[in-house]
């Protein structure tokens, strides 16, 4: 492509230097589909994301009044010098869809608003406003209503008494489609005492201030609770909020039972940590509420229909189905609503999300489920001129599914938008009309610009997605044998239709399939309550600013350890959160300095210089090295300081380490921040851990995300030594390196939703290529090509 010379036509970038990013400067095309590729790490989501998104949202802000600014999150500037041409920027990101369980798809997208509003005016019987078919707003019965009447002449009020359903929720279940069952028995040991650590219950340790709750609420510590009175164990188990005095400070005690349903069953089962999902998934039983049959609704609201459904009805329906069902509903009076939800309910269909239907838990989708969904909103609208950023639209999309994708972003473009993509997939990196590679490596051995052109000269480029932009994987010559199975009968969740199928153990084994087809209904449902499998899926890390990969992994304890004796110190002070810490800054690096309305400042910490430690702190040393330094090594540097013939030999850390550059994340900092690590990063740090716990059989789910055409390589011999070490590896992917790879498939289909649910091939990946006789295979034969 030409270059465009009129800096109308351009975005500007000048000095970016944002995380990693190395003084660069570039010149973006506008209105033009711009991808951004390159190793993770290398700095296109700092470039794409955290310079112009960022740049475009703030400028944005900064049209507010002061006033309204004081109510809004307050953005820092990017490190930039200059930015010019910059367009409102609309983020279509992975960015899960919440953890509410309130929330579902319907009620995420205006579609189930709009199904009120058509319910509250054409449902028979009429039951009142739109709220009266939402499972989020409560019934109240309001009686006693005024209405004034003529008698004689006189006008007269009179109390008339009127049942009004300002809301639809269930009273039952309050809205949330399930009640809970807590089974006693796996809250406590009877036979121990309170003291004795009774409670199996997570987060409760009567050594801290529950201790002196439970004391000060009268209950007795050092007794077996099975001695416990009825009234003792009913305030343990059954208490209301109460407000006590405790040495002088006022606390609130509250029951066992009302806590776990408030802080746990009030979140979304998958994002629970793992140990809190463990004991809800032991403790208690979750059945359909039995008064509104999972609807969530209220009598009333089901007993209300069009056309002879009603509004759960519809919820229920697959979203393509309930699109015919709209598209057959003659009522010319309500042509514009009809006409709005028509628009909605196809855009589903066309973005490849059909298959779900509206009372499908929001936080249950998928990062690219949630990431397509979010494109719904902007297929319809008219805007034009606007810079559409998006962040690997790929993930989660079978080959047959990116063709759909690709015209979806050409369409964006086409309406005279400018967009730009952060991608690893060579099927959309083709369909880009200008390239920017950075690199050339990751780190701080990325942010720089290798390349800028079109794609067919990044093919030509000597640049690392240039040399490995039409790699293919071989099939192999031999497949490993299976030594067992995992046999799974009458597998019924979601979509399943009643599948049996044995997952064969010790060998690489692929369950793939169009999105939507059931694969991960199959694996998570039947396994995840297995306690012999570790299951490594795409929630998100839980980490503050102050979390980083060696506290989340635990490297950090043996370290601190290490210098402690070596200094003859405490290991307190080598944490930035405990004594060691920066006093200035409190150990976070950098002061935030609050200026009223205006937006919040970040400077780095004039003390500390962003190193988070007291000086005194700094002067111990371990092999010439403070903690600081050992912070800012890199995975990898750090891997050879502590190995066996390092400078300093620590094999708890350099187990650690060895797994963190294993799965491709030597390049990583031990200090780095987890906020600022990409979703793949996040993923594959997840994964290091989990390969540190005992499991005979590994679940990865997509562990291909956020990797580069380079990595995908070093993946692949990831997967081959833990199955050589004797685990067995089953892999929910669609990138067909991964399925050439592979063992043993599992192809679920034939389609989506209820077009899918069943296992329309199982067998070798060579066999998949000569049968030809899936959707998959179609695509692993065009991938392998002259290869098979």
């Amino acid at each position: 492509m030409t270059h465009v010379a009129d800096s109308h036509d351009l975005i500007r970038v000048q000095g970016a230097r944002e995380n990693n990013l190395k003084d660069i400067g570039l010149d973006i095309p506008k209105r033009r589909l711009t991808v951004f590729t390159g190793v993770s790490g290398s700095g296109k989501s700092s470039l794409v994301f955290g310079t112009i998104a960022a740049e475009s949202r703030r400028m944005i802000d900064e049209t507010y009044s002061a006033f309204l600014q004081g109510f809004m999150p307050s953005l820092a500037r990017p490190d930039v010098d200059n930015l010019e041409g910059l367009t409102t920027a609309i983020i279509v990101d992975q960015e899960r869809m919440g953890a509410n369980p309130r929330s579902t798809v319907g009620t995420a997208t205006d579609a189930n608003a709009m199904l009120r509003i058509l319910y509250s005016r054409l449902g028979q019987p009429h039951v009142g406003p739109p709220t009266a078919f939402s499972f989020n707003v409560p019934t109240r019965k309001a009686s006693g209503m005024m209405s004034t009447e003529k008698s004689g002449g006189r006008v007269e009020k009179k109390a008339v008494k009127q049942a009004v359903y300002l809301g639809g929720m269930c009273a039952r279940c309050e809205g949330m489609g399930q009640v809970s069952d807590i089974d006693l028995t796996a809250l406590y040991d009877e036979s121990k005492s309170l003291r004795e650590g009774a409670l199996t219950v997570p987060g409760y340790s009567m050594d801290g201030w529950y201790g002196r709750l439970f004391e000060g609420m009268g209950l007795p510590m050092d007794k077996p609770i099975a001695t416990f009175t009825k009234k003792q164990l009913e305030t343990m188990l059954w208490s209301e909020p109460t407000k006590i005095k405790v040495e002088g400070i006022n606390l609130t005690f509250e029951g066992i039972i009302p806590k776990i349903q408030k802080s746990m069953l009030s979140k979304d089962h998958e994002a629970m940590q793992p140990h809190v999902r463990r004991f809800v998934e032991r403790a208690v039983t979750f059945q359909i509420c039995p008064e509104c049959e999972g609807t969530r609704l209220t009598p009333e609201a089901r007993s209300s229909t069009v056309n002879g459904k009603s509004i759960a009805d519809l919820c229920r329906m697959q979203i393509n189905d309930l699109a015919q069902w709209v598209r057959d509903l003659d009522e010319p009076g309500f042509e514009p609503l009809l006409k709005g939800l028509r628009h909605l309910l196809d855009s589903f269909t066309e973005i490849g999300l059909g298959y779900l239907s509206l009372d499908r838990p929001a936080g249950t989708l998928s990062g690219g489920e949630a990431q397509r969904a979010k494109m719904i909103r902007h297929l319809g609208s008219s805007l034009t001129d606007v810079t559409y950023v998006f962040d690997e639209p790929t993930i989660g999309l079978h080959p047959h599914d990116i063709a759909r994708m690709n015209d979806l972003l050409l369409r964006l473009r086409d309406k005279g938008n400018t967009v730009l993509v952060v991608e690893h997939k060579p099927e959309t990196i083709a369909i880009a009309d200008h390239a920017v590679d950075l690199g050339p490596l990751a780190g701080s051995k990325g942010g720089e610009v290798n390349f800028e052109g079109s794609v067919e000269e990044l093919r030509s480029s000597d640049t690392l997605t240039g040399r490995h932009l039409d790699d293919r994987v071989r099939l192999k010559e031999t497949v490993r044998g299976s030594t067992d199975a995992l046999e799974i009968r009458g597998a019924d969740t979601h979509n399943l239709r009643d599948v049996d199928v044995d997952i064969p153990l010790g060998v690489l084994t692929v369950v793939t399939g169009v999105a939507g087809s059931g694969k991960s209904s199959l694996v998570h449902g039947a396994l995840d309550h297995r306690d012999d499998i570790v299951i490594v899926d795409q929630a998100a890390i839980k980490g503050s600013r102050r979390s980083n990969p060696a506290t989340y992994t635990g490297l950090l304890e043996p370290v601190r350890k290490a210098f402690a004796k070596a200094n003859d110190v405490k290991p307190a002070l080598f944490s930035s959160n405990s004594q060691g810490a920066c006093p200035t800054c409190n150990g976070a690096g950098v002061i935030f300095t609050e200026l009223g309305v205006m937006a919040t400042v970040e400077s780095p910490c004039e003390d500390c210089e962003g190193r988070r430690f007291q000086d005194a702190v700094l002067e111990f040393e371990l092999a010439g090295k403070n903690i600081a330094d050992v912070l800012e090594l890199s995975m990898s540097e750090a891997e050879a300081f502590f190995a066996k013939d390092g400078p300093t030999s620590l094999p708890a850390a350099h187990t650690i380490l060895t797994r963190l550059v294993d799965v491709g994340l030597g390049y990583l900092t031990l200090g780095q921040p987890l906020t600022a690590l990409s979703g793949g990063e996040r993923q594959r740090l997840k994964l290091a851990v989990r390969m540190g716990e005992k499991g005979e059989v590994y679940v990865l789910d997509e562990p291909t995300t956020g990797l580069h055409l380079a990595d995908v390589e070093n993946l692949l011999g990831l997967l081959d030594r833990l199955v050589d070490s004797g685990t067995s590896v089953i892999v929910i992917e669609h990138h067909q390196a991964v399925m050439a790879h592979a063992d043993w498939i599992i192809d679920l289909g034939p389609g989506a939703g209820h077009d899918g649910g069943r296992v329309v091939f199982e067998g070798t990946p060579r066999q998949l290529v000569e049968d030809r006789a899936t959707l998959t295979g179609e695509h692993l034969a065009d991938y392998v090509g002259a290869t098979v």
